[in-house]
């Protein structure tokens, strides 16, 4: 898995753009290679499969790919690109035809909304169902309307880390894994955030920040509530054999009371990038869980959705 490509789906839209630049950084993170996959419009694909059936060699052999040309112009051969990097333009639907590319995937990066997508809506039907069903990680990079404003996130608790969003009995390893070697391969800290339901209570202000609690802040005694302990134990436990396997990897743990999705969201303000898993391991369905869906729905960041990649998980 350490040599696969990192896939960057692109269309031709300044979201899809947006993508790329992510994904050519995450390629040169993972020292790994960048295939830029481009979905060929229908008008295109008919064009080709009209030449082939008449097989007309007066016609150009292939259609003219005006994305072709804007990736090489904007890439343009330059330095800070990764090794073997090359352009596909792929035939089919958008969400099959990545599904396909993405099997042998590290990661696929894609926009929140492509170039045909309305203008209202927060993620594009094909972000949704690539992110719904890719065999890989998928990271969805918001458009720049939603993004955060550097200004308003450089005090956030968060700000550069991975943040991994664990239900600690039900989060398949894969999902972990994935968010440590994220946090590995950019210096930084993994924030790992836990829900807990409480009883409703007059003192409990449901939109204040949380707390972030080091690993030697769980010592018994402590001042937490006893599900918010409990959460932070169950916590530690299930990130164990990841602090062995990525020990220069930094890990704050945060127990919060209320909405897993919405103290998500409101982390992928300043966090470099959230990770949550796709859905339960053990339902292998082509709908995201709703924390996946709602994160990926609302987020101010680049998001990546993980799904079960190993049967043992």
């Amino acid at each position: 898995m350490n040599s696969a490509p990192v896939i960057a789906a692109v269309d031709g839209s300044d979201h899809s753009l947006a993508a790329l630049e992510w994904a050519r950084g995450a390629a040169l993170r993972h020292g790994t290679g960048l295939l830029i996959a481009h979905v060929l419009p229908d008008h295109a694909q008919l064009y080709a499969g009209r030449r082939a059936a008449l097989h007309d060699a007066s016609q150009p052999e292939k259609f003219a790919d005006p994305v072709l040309d804007r990736i090489t112009a904007l890439l343009g051969g330059g330095p800070g690109l990764p090794p073997g990097i090359r352009y596909e333009a792929l035939e089919g639907s958008v969400p099959e035809a990545l599904r396909v590319a993405g099997a042998e995937a590290r990661m696929l990066v894609m926009g929140s909304r492509g170039r045909g997508g309305f203008a209202t809506l927060l993620l594009g039907s094909s972000s949704r169902a690539v992110a719904a069903s890719a065999p890989c990680p998928v990271v969805v990079v918001p458009h720049a309307e939603r993004r955060a404003e550097p200004a308003d996130v450089a005090d956030e608790p968060s700000a550069g880390r991975v943040v991994l969003g664990l239900h600690a009995a039900e989060t398949p390893d894969d999902v972990l894994d994935f968010a440590f070697a994220e946090a590995a391969a950019r210096g930084t800290t993994v924030q790992v955030v836990s829900a807990y339901t409480i009883p409703p209570s007059p003192t409990v202000l449901v939109d204040s920040p949380f707390a972030v609690i080091p690993p030697e802040g769980l010592a018994d005694g402590g001042d937490a509530v006893p599900a918010e302990r409990e959460m932070l134990r169950s916590q530690t436990e299930r990130i164990a054999p990841l602090r062995t396997r990525y020990p220069d990897v930094p890990v704050e743990q945060a127990a919060v009371p209320g909405d897993p999705a919405g103290r998500l969201v409101s982390a992928s303000r300043s966090a470099a990038l959230v990770v949550v898993g796709r859905h339960h391991p053990r339902v292998r369905s082509l709908f995201m869980g709703s924390v996946a869906n709602a994160v990926l729905q609302h987020a101010h960041g680049p998001v990546a959705v993980v799904p079960t990649l190993h049967d043992d998980a």
